[in-house]
């Protein structure tokens, strides 16, 4: 027998890079390292009572003991619907949603469902780690579309156009962006979406992190921007980031009938439905008020500032100021070359390993999210923890010669 033992397409999947920089900062925690993370993309925030409250009860109810519908329980995809009306100004019908097992398997299964062998997906990056390996096990090509720290991580109909080609079957389009913090401006939205119109492709929208923006920056989605889109956009969110609830892992992904239809055929056969107890939170998550996800969006708002002054003050670094989520993008090419503490770190993969093992703050290196030359730093974290972590960088490389 000639085949090999492990799939080639999942022996090409390379490990999730914010993942591995999370358990390794915990690995060394645990061994007594005083180090501080900057890696995961996490809330550091309990969920908010309410959702948990709503969950307890729903563990009483021996009906969610059972199966429940494969794409969602009726009642979560008519408030998901509800919700998707008052956040974003687009009205669906709750059959048009599809309830999954977190964020990522709505990614996986969007690229899965409308992505053939050898379909070109044009990817602005710097890129979530995940959306290059779901693209590749889709059997797609993702098409790198690179825009750095002087267009503030942000693609341009123009460096679209010159990356498209007849294979290409899909954009993928993330604002407020992971990693960057980058968020597109109502006009900068309208015209990635009417190029996306007068091409006839499919765009996937993440919109994940739709309440988290600062500085009175709005949020835009692509089909309150573009309606026209509706039926060759896909959309992508959850639970995860809004209301701190990353372990509960309830997402959802909207779209054309035909696209749900064939989605929701994949998700009977990959994991039947969400988990019931999560659902009901999530039901209490996206129908309640949002004046938790307030307090929570104005401490990002806080240790944003702090972060960014602090990354600006170091000679090497420019930061641009995130408009969204909860992550700093420093552009550290200045400091590669450099001799920091004996070393001459020529990647940013190399400063981000300088930076674990003599300062003891985690950070993400670029290459995780596509050029080399900048790290990326979640400020989901303690103000205390923070701030001592930018003061250990910044002492670290003040050094550099």
């Amino acid at each position: 027998m000639n085949s090999p033992r492990i799939s080639p397409r999942i022996a090409a999947i390379a490990p999730s890079a914010t993942l591995a920089v999370d358990a390794k900062a915990k690995e060394l925690k645990a061994a007594g390292r005083p180090v501080i993370g900057f890696g995961a993309g996490e809330p550091d925030f309990p969920t908010p009572s309410y959702i948990v409250d709503a969950a307890a009860e729903a563990l009483r109810d021996p009906a969610n003991y059972r199966y429940s519908p494969a794409t969602g329980l009726p009642a979560l995809k008519k408030a998901i619907a509800e919700k998707t009306l008052r956040d974003s100004g687009v009205q669906i019908d709750p059959s048009q949603v599809i309830v999954t097992n977190g964020g990522k398997q709505a990614v996986y299964e969007a690229f899965a469902t409308v992505i053939a062998e050898g379909d070109d997906v044009l990817l602005p990056a710097p890129y979530w780690t995940t959306y290059p390996e779901a693209i590749r096990l889709a059997g797609g090509n993702p098409i790198e579309v690179f825009a750095g720290s002087e267009l503030e991580y942000k693609v341009t109909p123009e460096m679209l156009e010159e990356a498209y080609t007849e294979n290409t079957k899909a954009l993928i389009f993330v604002s407020p962006s992971n990693p960057t913090g980058a968020v597109y401006t109502p006009e900068e939205t309208r015209a990635i979406g009417e190029w996306v119109k007068s091409k006839g492709i499919f765009v996937l929208a993440d919109e994940i992190y739709e309440h988290l923006t600062y500085d009175d920056t709005p949020f835009t989605s692509i089909l309150k921007a573009v309606p026209e889109l509706a039926d060759h956009a896909i959309i992508l969110n959850g639970v995860a980031k809004t209301y701190a609830m990353t372990g509960w892992r309830v997402g959802w992904m909207y779209g054309p009938a035909d696209v749900i239809k064939a989605a929701g055929n994949l998700q009977s056969h990959l994991t039947s439905n969400v988990n019931n107890i999560a659902q009901h939170a999530a039901i209490a998550a996206v129908s309640g008020s949002l004046d938790a996800v307030e307090q929570m969006r104005s401490a990002f708002d806080r240790r944003r500032k702090a972060i960014v002054e602090g990354l600006n003050a170091i000679e090497g670094i420019t930061c641009p100021t995130p408009k969204g989520a909860f992550y700093a993008y420093p552009d550290v090419t200045g400091l590669l070359g450099k001799t920091i503490d004996g070393v001459t770190p020529q990647t940013s993969e190399e400063l981000a390993t300088l930076i674990l093992e003599k300062a003891e703050v985690a950070v993400v290196p670029g290459e995780a999210f596509g050029p080399s030359g900048y790290l990326r730093l979640s400020y989901a974290l303690g103000d205390d923890d923070l701030a001592e972590g930018v003061r250990r960088i910044q002492e670290l490389l003040a050094t550099a010669q």
